[in-house]
C-alpha cells in the first residue's frame, strides 16, 4: 500500500496539479482501492472457501467440520482477514492527517478485537454442540458452563476496547472496576440479577413470550405476554396481569406447558372409584350376556377361550368359582373402558393410553384413565375429557358395577324409612 501511494503521488504530481490537490486525491484514489481490495478479498476467500472447504466437509465422516459450516466459523475467518487488511491500509490512508489516523487506529483495533472474540464464540458454540452429541457429557450442564465462557469473554472485549479508547492499560482498568465492584453490586443488584436471568433464560430457552407457565407460588397460570431485563409479564387466565422479577424464573420452580403444546395432545389422568362390593366373577350367563357388547366382544372370546384352555390342561374343578382362572366384570369394564378409548375421536393414540388399577382404598377402588386428547385448546380439553367420564359412569351398570360415592343425608333418611 505505501508503494502504491509513492506511485500514485509521483503521477498526480506529474500533471501540475495543485500541491492542495494531490493529497486529496491520494487520499481519494487509495480509499477506493483498499475498499476494493478489502471486498475482493473478502469475497474471494469466502468463495474459496465455500467452493472448497465445505465439499471436504461434506467429504469426512466426523461431525465437528460439519458444524463449522453451520455456526459461519469460514465467515468469521474472512471478517479477521479483513480486519487486517484494515489494520495495513489506515495507516497509509491517514498518514498526512495524525489525529485523523490516531481516532482510526484505535476504532480498527477494537474492531480487531471484536471479531477475534466472535471467532473464539463460533468455536465455543461448534465446541459445546459437538460436546453435548456425545455420551460422556449427555447429562452434563454444558450450556452453562460455555455460557460463562462466553461472558467472560464478552467481559474481556469490553475492557480493551475500552482500554483502546481511553489509552490506559488493561490492568488500570481492572483495578478501576474491582474498586466499584461493591457499590455497583449494591446499586445496580436488581438489575444485574435480572441480566444474568435473561441471558440464563435465553440461553437455556426457558421461556418465550406465548408460552403458557404455571408458578403456584405467585399464584400465576397464564401467558406470558412479555419479557423484559428486571420483570416477566403474565396475563393470567382471569385476565388479570402478573408482573415478575426475572430472576425467580432461575431460582423459583414453574411449570412451562410449551411441551404439551408441542406434542398435540393433552394429558388425562383420572380415576373413577369402582365400589368394591361389586367385584365379582362372570357367570356363563354375564360372558353371553356380555358378548352383545361390541367393544369387548372379541376380547371375551379369546379371553374364555385361553381360559378354558388353561384350566382343562391343569385339571382344574371349575365347579366353584374361586378355583382355575377366571373373568372378573372389573377386568371386562377395564378393558371395555380402554377399547372405548382407542375408538373415540378425541384421543390422540400416538401417544400414551392406559387404563389401571390404583390401590384400593375407604373409598373404593380407583379405576384410572390416563391417556391424552387429540386437541390442546382447553375448552375442546374439557369437553373431551366430560363426554369420556358421563359414558365411563353410565356404562359401569351394564357390567355390574356400581360407583363409590360417600353417604349423603338422601342415604340415611333412606335407611331410617327401611329400619322403621
Amino acid at each position: 500500500m505505501k508503494e502504491i501511494k509513492i506511485r500514485f503521488e509521483e503521477f498526480l504530481n506529474g500533471l501540475n496539479l495543485s500541491p492542495d490537490l494531490v493529497p486529496f486525491l491520494v487520499f481519494i484514489g487509495l480509499l477506493a482501492i483498499a475498499i476494493i481490495l478489502l471486498f475482493t478479498s473478502v469475497f474471494i476467500l469466502r468463495w474459496v472457501l465455500r467452493k472448497v472447504g465445505r465439499p471436504l466437509v461434506r467429504r469426512t465422516k466426523t461431525g465437528w467440520d460439519d458444524l463449522l459450516v453451520e455456526h459461519n466459523f469460514f465467515k468469521a475467518v474472512a471478517f479477521v482477514i479483513a480486519a487486517f487488511i484494515l489494520k495495513a491500509a489506515v495507516p497509509v490512508l491517514f498518514e498526512d492527517w495524525p489525529k485523523t489516523l490516531a481516532f482510526f487506529k484505535r476504532i480498527v483495533d477494537i474492531y480487531i478485537v471484536f471479531v477475534f472474540i466472535n471467532l473464539i464464540v463460533v468455536l465455543l458454540r461448534v465446541t459445546e454442540e459437538h460436546l453435548s452429541k456425545s455420551e460422556l457429557f449427555v447429562e452434563k450442564p454444558l450450556a452453562s458452563y460455555f455460557q460463562v465462557f462466553r461472558i467472560i469473554l464478552y467481559i474481556i472485549a469490553f475492557i480493551l476496547a475500552l482500554s483502546i479508547i481511553l489509552d490506559k492499560s488493561p490492568i488500570y482498568l481492572l483495578g478501576a472496576f474491582g474498586a466499584m465492584t461493591a457499590v455497583l453490586l449494591l446499586i445496580f443488584k436488581d438489575t444485574i440479577l435480572g441480566l444474568v436471568a435473561s441471558v440464563q433464560i435465553s440461553a437455556n430457552d426457558m421461556v418465550r413470550i406465548g408460552d403458557w407457565i404455571e408458578m403456584p407460588k405467585f399464584n400465576i397460570d397464564g401467558d406470558v405476554i412479555a419479557i423484559n431485563l428486571n420483570t416477566v409479564k403474565v396475563q393470567n387466565f382471569d385476565k388479570t396481569i402478573s408482573t415478575v422479577p426475572t430472576y425467580y424464573f432461575v431460582t423459583e420452580s414453574f411449570k412451562n406447558w410449551r411441551g404439551m403444546q408441542q406434542s398435540g395432545g393433552r394429558r388425562i389422568k383420572r380415576n373413577v372409584l369402582i365400589n368394591i362390593d361389586s367385584v365379582h366373577f362372570l357367570t356363563p350367563e354375564m360372558i353371553d350376556r356380555f358378548k352383545k357388547i361390541e367393544l369387548v366382544a372379541e376380547y371375551l372370546t379369546e379371553r374364555q377361550k385361553e381360559i378354558d384352555e388353561y384350566n382343562a390342561s391343569h385339571d382344574i374343578n371349575t365347579d366353584i368359582f374361586v378355583n382355575g382362572r377366571r373373568m372378573t366384570n372389573i377386568g371386562v369394564f377395564r378393558m371395555y373402558v380402554e377399547n372405548y378409548l382407542k375408538n373415540h375421536p378425541g384421543i390422540n393414540n400416538q401417544l400414551t393410553l392406559k387404563v389401571r388399577q390404583l390401590s384400593s382404598s375407604e373409598f373404593g377402588l380407583p379405576l384410572e384413565v390416563y391417556c391424552f386428547t387429540s386437541s390442546i385448546e382447553w375448552s375442546k380439553y374439557e369437553d373431551i375429557q366430560s363426554d369420556i367420564f358421563d359414558h365411563i359412569l353410565a356404562a359401569a351398570s351394564y357390567f355390574n358395577i356400581s360407583i363409590f360415592q360417600s353417604p349423603s343425608g338422601t342415604d340415611f333418611r333412606s335407611l331410617a324409612k327401611s329400619t322403621a
